[in-house]
């Protein structure tokens, strides 16, 4: 049995924008894990290489 397609597209774009908010999103001021910098902290290069300024 097989997973219907939108629900592999509805997945993946889930997951996409999570991705997406993590890396380019997530900072201090608007972190969803307070004023808590480690998620900034563990993309900060990956943002940069992705073109995402973030200082």
């Amino acid at each position: 049995m097989s997973i219907p397609t939108p629900v592999w597209l509805i997945g993946t774009t889930l997951l996409a924008l999570l991705a997406i908010y993590f890396i380019g999103i997530d900072q201090g001021a608007v972190s969803i894990f307070g004023n808590d910098m480690h998620v900034h902290e563990f993309v900060h290069d990956g943002r940069h290489f992705l073109g995402f300024p973030c200082h």
